[in-house]
């Protein structure tokens, strides 16, 4: 397959996880500042902290308000991160490979661009929040269900595939790493147990909260939230899943292509990284450190990949 091709396939699928990603984080952003209505300039600096958009943001806005956020990070196209940004890059990315991808995978993708245009066309009102970002989530799962449901699973699944765990595996480090000092007291409390409502916000923002509260019957703990969402690899939103099926698609593209080359070696470590860890370890370690590590290793492995399948001729 040709790199632009390939190129074309990653970034589709990264920039619909991006979306996705983006519209999560408002929402469990939108949750805490109702309940933190006396502080929710410092939660919605935080959404746009985590979403790596906030010297940008500082450039076009005075105010860390929810209309002022919200709207910077659904409709605003001059960022990069925007939902409505995403999806463009997306449905360009699916036409130009659309030879390549089936009929119900394309539709999906521009039903989806259709549908999210219209509904980003104005300001979104406050009230009209929850459903504009339920849409996006749907509408996600439609590609979704389209890409799993009729794609060959050969190099373009993979390179989709590929696209999807780094672009995930980002966004859960970065929630992570913003929210877990921000909501931690102290280092003194790692390990206790927390009242706190925002806890549970964290991990709905990774659509976690279900699955966290399924197989962890103790009380919630920054540490049991941590672990969760680094090293559980049931959880498919966590560091160490998003790192072994990185490492697995990158496999299946080396036996396709008879080449072993330096992403595969990096996905490797990465992976392994993340293998039998236990969070107090990380914790000791300094989670912070740790995940900033994690964060630019995925970052260097994107890039690596880039090089080594020639996206830019």
């Amino acid at each position: 397959m040709l790199g632009k091709t390939a190129g074309g396939i990653y970034w589709m699928f990264r920039s619909l996880e991006r979306s996705e990603n983006t519209a999560r984080l408002l929402e469990a952003g939108f949750r805490i500042a109702l309940t933190r209505s006396s502080d929710s300039v410092s939660e919605w600096k935080s959404v746009v902290t985590t979403a790596g958009v906030r010297r940008a943001f500082d450039a076009k806005h005075d105010a860390y308000t929810a209309a002022n956020v919200t709207d910077f990070l659904l409709r605003d196209a001059s960022n990069p991160s925007s939902v409505i940004t995403a999806i463009e890059n997306a449905r360009t990315n699916a036409r130009m490979v659309r030879i390549a991808i089936t009929t119900e995978l394309w539709e999906a993708v521009n039903e989806t661009w259709m549908t999210l245009k219209d509904g980003l066309k104005r300001p979104v009102r406050e009230t009209d929040l929850p459903a504009i970002l339920g849409t996006i989530r749907r509408q996600n799962a439609l590609v979704r269900g389209a890409l799993h449901g009729t794609m060959l699973r050969n190099d373009i699944y993979d390179f989709a595939q590929v696209g999807t765990a780094l672009e995930r595996f980002d966004n859960t480090a970065r929630i992570l790493d913003v929210k877990y000092y921000t909501l931690l007291p102290s280092a003194s409390f790692v390990g206790s147990s927390l009242d706190n409502v925002q806890w549970d916000m964290i991990l709905r923002a990774v659509s976690a909260h279900r699955a966290f509260h399924w197989i962890n019957e103790q009380e919630m703990t920054p540490g049991s939230v941590a672990q969760f969402l680094i090293l559980d690899r049931r959880f498919p939103r966590s560091l160490a899943f998003c790192a072994t099926n990185l490492k697995s698609n990158l496999d299946y593209l080396e036996k396709d292509y008879g080449s072993r080359l330096p992403c595969h070696d990096m996905a490797d470590s990465l992976s392994e990284q993340l293998r039998d860890k236990e969070i107090g370890s990380i914790i000791n370690t300094g989670l912070h450190e740790s995940i900033g590590n994690f964060i630019r290793e995925n970052n260097a492995i994107g890039a690596q990949i880039e090089r080594d399948y020639r996206f830019v001729g």
